[in-house]
């Protein structure tokens, strides 16, 4: 484990947290992920004794959840609404703590480009990108890095939108693809090797997980609904490459200014040197998900798991926003 940067705040007593909403649903393009995430963080918290409510913002009006009395937040939300810092600024507003990152963290690692931009800074290596607007910029991106390229969306999570370019003729659809979500895309080096994932939970990072999957690359369904992924867990090859993936992912999280808990991914190329591909602020809480499996390797059983995040809550990090930076696990 690697140093601490945030202080746990451990709560022992269920009624401690009161009342808690579990948000869940919502209307992005990741919604029946969310639905599966937050019906089974309810359940968890459920069977542990908090008194917990599913709220789909979709159904029911945020007017509605303001006068319905909840003491707290478990954000179940993936995606744009939930991911992304307006939520986290409703919540801040009517003044109701909440789970994991606050406003401008959440906006910083839904963002990609800009995200990116914090990771160069930082001195936190990513795959080499270029911004995209229009096809131009597609052409621009081959041109630097050559064949293929990956194309995603700069705000959007889950692989939604995203394509691996392998000649001209895949140009037209996947920018098309990337685009129609907020009009901004980042093409980004394909990156040959290892994909692996670190999450942090309460300034600590657990096991890595190393992924692999017969698919083109790990796409949606190779996420939540392929039963052929294979999942390695730690996934580094020694303690000393374990602790460096967990260092970059600390840092890289505290880059951006999350807090709470989230997971880093990562690409290491065949000269293993791990490279940044994003910060995910509300992963996935599925039966395929990742920072499950993590935390089972810790010792964390889904339960505890649920439990510490809802921990988070109680942070005064979660209501007054976090604006330290740290680069290189400094």
């Amino acid at each position: 484990m690697v140093g601490q940067i945030e202080r746990r705040i451990e709560t022992s007593h269920a009624n401690s947290f009161g009342r808690v909403a579990v948000l869940l649903g919502g209307n992005s393009s990741e919604r029946e992920v969310s639905l599966e995430s937050g019906a089974a963080v309810l359940a968890a918290l459920r069977n542990c004794g908090v008194d917990a409510t599913a709220w789909n913002p979709a159904e029911k009006p945020i007017a509605d959840f303001a006068a319905a009395g909840f003491d707290r937040v478990w954000n179940a939300l993936h995606g744009t609404g939930g991911e992304d810092g307006a939520l986290q600024g409703a919540l801040q507003w009517l003044n109701i703590p909440y789970t994991g990152s606050g406003v401008m963290a959440s906006a910083l690692a839904m963002d990609k480009v800009r995200s990116k931009h914090l990771f160069r800074h930082a001195g936190i290596g990513t795959p080499d990108y270029v911004v995209v607007e229009d096809k131009s910029d597609v052409l621009r991106a081959i041109e630097q890095f050559g064949f293929p390229i990956f194309l995603k969306p700069a705000g959007e999570g889950s692989s939604v939108g995203m394509s691996k370019i392998f000649d001209m003729s895949d140009i037209a659809a996947a920018t098309a693809s990337a685009l129609a979500y907020s009009g901004v895309a980042l093409a980004e080096r394909c990156i040959v090797g290892s994909e692996l994932t670190v999450a942090v939970l309460q300034g600590e990072a657990l096991p890595s997980i190393r992924i692999e999957t017969p698919r083109v690359f790990y796409d949606y369904r190779a996420k939540y609904e392929s039963d052929r992924t294979a999942y390695h867990c730690p996934g580094t090859t020694s303690p000393d490459n374990e602790t460096e993936y967990q260092d970059i992912a600390v840092a890289a999280f505290a880059a951006l200014g999350c807090s709470g808990w989230g997971r880093v991914d990562f690409m290491q190329g065949d000269d293993a040197i791990p490279l940044v591909l994003e910060v995910n602020t509300v992963p996935g809480m599925t039966s395929h998900s990742l920072v499950p499996m993590a935390a089972a390797e810790a010792g964390l059983n889904f339960e505890e798991l649920c439990w510490r995040i809802l921990e988070t809550s109680m942070e005064s990090s979660s209501v007054a926003e976090p604006m330290g930076v740290v680069a290189n696990g400094a």
